[in-house]
């Protein structure tokens, strides 16, 4: 993702798996104040990634943009305080 922001992803409604349109993100778990520390995952060659720390699994849709999910909802946008 060089030249571009990282997205964020999070799971609030605990899906087994959420697709997404990037191999290289950020996972927060739940939304603030019941998120885990924001990781870093780089799917590489493969085609999914768990999060060592909420387990999700997301699955690469090249179908998907890079600020898209499946289900919706599950970009993670930082509110200012």
């Amino acid at each position: 993702m060089a030249g571009g922001a990282i997205p964020h992803f999070q799971n609030d409604a605990g899906h087994p798996v959420v697709e997404v349109g990037v191999k290289e993100f950020m996972c927060v778990g739940a939304n603030p104040p019941f998120d885990h520390p924001h990781v870093y995952l780089d799917m590489g060659a493969d085609s999914e990634k768990v999060c060592p720390y909420c387990s999700t699994l997301y699955r690469y849709n090249a179908t998907l943009g890079a600020g898209e999910s499946l289900p919706a909802g599950s970009l993670y946008e930082a509110h200012a305080a």
